[in-house]
């Protein structure tokens, strides 16, 4: 009996050779990467917390293009400027999806721009680039929405005196509010209780992707779903913010306002009127809300926490902050609002944008891609169906391409004269088929919320504050930890 038995397990062992050894074989032209154990696949490498430089050290242990195994799929890390390149432009049409992940099903449901494929992706993300256009991003009318949401923040964070206060919640509404004047046709007061559910959400939304619980639901997804934890409350979170959308779509339809158009709602139930008879169009309500969920997932919290991650960077660095200061007086005074087109005057201020976005990225790493068939790439083979992790912020921390990566340096975007210089390799809205298609709005959000904020303020430490902690906080987005900086008026106006 005992004979039978180790007979029994001696041909299992055998057998899981042989299966690992067919592994090997059968993967030997993939990239290379940690090894792939039963059940949990190359995960082991990230241990139990993920970190800023997590996929950085994966890359200098396994190369530029590496292949971690979550379970039994592959997923493709690239990183580095020229593989990120290589991937996302030069073979963009192969790397367009979005990967059909068991959280991206659940998140996503095929709908809406963000997490769609195929004609749905295509058909919703053309209109929305169209209808952006149409209700003026990039010119006058929208920036004008957008000067008098930033004058609105100066005005709340005047009221704290240069007393000690946290920026985040004041920041926080007035993005959303420009998000929601571009969809809803209107903004809402920082008051407002649903409203500040609406933001509770998408904080909660977005810091799950980031962890390891998001891992777990990816890789055991049919027992996750049942678990209560992180991954109940984020899809509570995602569902709420459909919910919110769904009461304004219903205000707009009771109001009929769509005939003469203002939002994006207005725009896109016209469309669904004008395509009711269109056997081919996905333009309906449910997609729709997902749109309308996707800006607020997409923009909101990114363009947040990168003006939260200036304004702690230029506290720490008050020589920076004045510089920027007196190029502003120096070409306009306080005679006039700064609208986008006059970052061309002032090559300085849009170098330290440039660099607080490159030098503090937000995302982890950039949006997931699925491999829709077989590519070669550098030598490598990349399996149809696998997923793609463009790493960006090894692309904007790239020691090959910017001087100092580590250091906080405007002149990565200027030349010996002093003039602003574009840089090829800035990619923080991604790049390819699924470059971010509100980047033009985010910039000029950016650039004129930070001038109005820095015209109007000196930004300091509170008192018995050496430094602003610049390490960040790691989820899907990196945010900087809590923070309190006192905004000194400049003028006795304010």
């Amino acid at each position: 009996m005992m004979g039978v038995q180790a007979l029994l397990i001696a041909l299992l062992v055998a057998l899981l050779i042989l299966v690992f050894l067919g592994q090997l074989w059968t993967r030997r032209h993939y990239p290379p990467g940690p090894l792939s154990l039963p059940f949990i696949g190359g995960v082991w490498r990230f241990g139990i917390k993920l970190h800023e430089d997590t996929f950085i050290k994966i890359a200098k242990q396994y190369g530029n293009i590496c292949c971690v195994w979550l379970g039994h799929q592959p997923a493709i890390g690239v990183s580095g400027f020229q593989a990120v390149k290589e991937v996302l432009i030069n073979h963009a049409e192969a790397f367009s999806e979005r990967p059909p992940s068991p959280f991206v099903k659940a998140v996503g449901r095929e709908r809406g721009i963000l997490l769609s494929n195929g004609h749905t992706w295509k058909q919703q993300r053309r209109f929305a680039v169209v209808t952006l256009r149409k209700l003026g991003v990039g010119k006058k009318g929208m920036e004008h929405q957008i000067q008098e949401e930033a004058q609105q923040l100066v005005e709340i964070i005047a009221h704290a005196k240069g007393q000690p206060l946290d920026p985040s919640l004041p920041i926080t509404n007035a993005v959303s509010n420009m998000i929601c004047a571009v969809t809803f046709g209107h903004r809402f007061p920082l008051e407002d209780e649903k409203f500040q559910k609406l933001i509770d959400a998408l904080d909660i939304a977005l810091k799950f992707p980031g962890s390891i619980s998001f891992v777990l639901y990816e890789m055991f997804p049919w027992i996750s779903k049942h678990l209560p934890g992180p991954q109940k409350r984020a899809l509570t979170a995602f569902q709420f913010v459909l919910s919110f959308a769904r009461e304004e779509i219903e205000k707009h339809k009771e109001q009929q306002s769509f005939h003469e158009p203002q939002d994006f709602i207005d725009f896109y139930v016209l469309q669904m009127e004008k395509s009711k008879n269109d056997p081919n169009s996905t333009y309906d309500e449910e997609n729709l809300a997902q749109c309308i969920h996707d800006f607020f997932l997409a923009g909101t919290e990114t363009t947040t926490t990168s003006l939260r991650w200036a304004l702690l960077l230029l506290t720490n660095r008050p020589d920076i902050q004045d510089k920027v200061y007196k190029e502003i007086e120096d070409v306009f005074g306080s005679s006039r609002s700064i609208c986008y087109e006059d970052r061309k005057e002032l090559p300085y201020t849009n170098a330290v944008i440039h660099e607080m976005q490159r030098s503090k990225y937000v995302l982890l790493f950039g949006g997931s891609r699925r491999c829709s068939k077989d590519v070669k790439v550098n030598g490598y083979l990349i399996p149809k169906g696998a997923f793609i992790f463009p790493d960006l912020r090894t692309v904007l921390s790239d020691p090959k391409v910017w001087k100092t990566p580590e250091v906080f340096n405007p002149n990565h975007f200027l030349d010996k004269d002093g003039n602003f210089v574009d840089r090829e390799e800035f990619l923080p809205f991604g790049a390819g088929a699924r470059v971010c298609l509100a980047e033009q709005l985010a910039r000029i959000e950016i650039f004129i919320v930070l001038t109005s904020l820095l015209r109007a303020f000196r930004f300091q430490q509170p008192e018995g504050v050496e430094k602003l902690n610049p390490d960040p906080v790691i989820g899907f987005t990196c945010q900087p930890h809590p923070f309190k900086i006192c905004a000194v008026p400049r003028c006795c106006s304010l």
